[in-house]
């Protein structure tokens, strides 16, 4: 069934907007040889770009010989931004961002990480959003998109559970409305908070930034243990999936989900942390300097942290390896502390690949480890919402 025609305008106007915002500066007869729009098409939509103040005239380029000169088109959109923030088990941040991309501010602070109680965890992360929104006052928000390591449901969507901060069902947007004046000010103009995974942003940033393939397993490690799977390489389906808690050792111990012998109570960086003596580092510094200390013993051939590390590493390889029997991954991503390690985990995951007769062209996907490094669910999440504007620009 072919798309109404408002349809196909909108779709091009976002296709048209794309690559003023990815090149930076461009003239509309590239515009149209790269989209395969015709150039009156294009030269249409330019101008309904150009007067919703999305895009504006640059520098004109003179004609190489007797054709007329080139005008560039440069993103404009100074009066709109996305603010983009994330909660994880350790800290609030937020960041203010343009319609190109540019970061405008960035705002982070420790919460404490005090267990079973939302209340000053939010109220932290609403205090980040303020400040950092409020660097921009005049900008409107056109996406806030909140990222909360934690599974999300329901309508409205709201944390179902989380094993890190020992939280059961919370509505996080619900108590921030109630907290928060850049939430405010973005839902008095219409606009609706967006709440996610992080698992599920930050794999498709890693499914772009290892060249889009077929199949990618991405787990990561820096609070609990979290994973998804994406499909697709042009239009990217995510699965959510709760990697750290595939129950890997039967009878194992009891886990805050309610199950036992989870991946996180053995290969969790609580557990492996304190089995490699850093517990006062977690506790006076939070995790992230914990796990930066950890990957620092382990490459030093510190006893304890290596011996800590070699049993956790043996069970992550495990688990990879029996989704990886099922999916099928043509690449498999480690983020979080793991990235720094994933040399070693891949080693034990090759170890324990199956040996099959001559099966020979049976090649077992590579482990490596992020290139985004901590900011992979922040990055997706801004990228989500580049593309829910892209979508239909003129909403903006």
């Amino acid at each position: 069934m072919p798309l109404a025609t408002p349809d196909v305008r909108r779709h091009n106007l976002g296709l048209v907007l794309r690559r003023v915002l990815e090149t930076g500066a461009i003239a509309r007869s590239d515009i149209a040889g790269q989209t395969g729009l015709s150039r009156g098409a294009v030269t249409s939509l330019v101008a309904e770009l150009l007067d919703a103040g999305l895009v504006r005239e640059a520098d004109v380029v003179p004609a190489a010989g007797l054709g007329r000169p080139r005008v560039h088109l440069e993103p404009a959109g100074d009066g709109l931004c996305t603010v983009t923030a994330l909660l994880d088990a350790d800290k609030a941040t937020a960041v203010v961002s343009s319609l190109d991309g540019a970061t405008l501010a960035r705002v982070e602070r420790r919460h404490g990480r005090p267990m079973g109680d939302p209340d000053p965890v939010v109220r932290v992360l609403a205090d980040v959003l303020d400040e950092a929104a409020s660097a921009h006052p005049a900008r409107r928000i056109a996406d806030l998109t909140v990222v909360v390591w934690a599974p999300v449901g329901g309508t409205p969507a709201r944390v179902l559970a989380d094993t890190d901060l020992e939280w059961g069902e919370v509505d996080v947007v619900g108590l921030l409305r109630a907290r928060s004046a850049a939430v405010e000010r973005f839902e008095s103009t219409g606009g609706e908070v967006m709440l996610v995974p992080d698992t599920q942003v930050a794999a498709l940033a890693e499914h772009a930034s290892t060249g889009r393939p077929a199949t990618l397993l991405y787990l990561k490690s820096d609070s609990g243990i979290g994973g998804a799977i994406v499909f697709g390489e042009a239009s990217p389906r995510v699965i959510g999936a709760a990697l750290g808690h595939l129950p890997v050792i039967p009878g194992g111990e009891l886990c805050l989900c309610g199950q036992h012998g989870c991946l996180v109570t053995v290969a969790g960086p609580d557990v492996v942390f304190a089995a490699a003596g850093l517990s006062a580092v977690v506790a006076e510094s939070g995790l992230s300097a914990a796990a930066a200390e950890f990957v620092t013993r382990v490459r030093s051939g510190d006893a304890r942290a290596t011996r800590a590390w070699r049993a956790a590493a043996a069970e992550i390889a495990r688990v990879l390896q029996i989704v990886a029997l099922s999916v099928d991954p043509d690449i498999i991503v480690l983020g979080g502390y793991l990235a720094a390690l994933a040399g070693e985990v891949d080693s034990e995951f090759l170890s324990i690949q199956p040996r099959i007769a001559h099966a020979t062209d049976l090649v077992p996907a590579r482990v490596v480890g992020s290139a985004l490094g901590t900011d992979a669910a922040l990055l997706g999440a801004r990228q989500g919402a580049r593309e829910r504007l892209l979508a239909d620009p003129l909403a903006l």
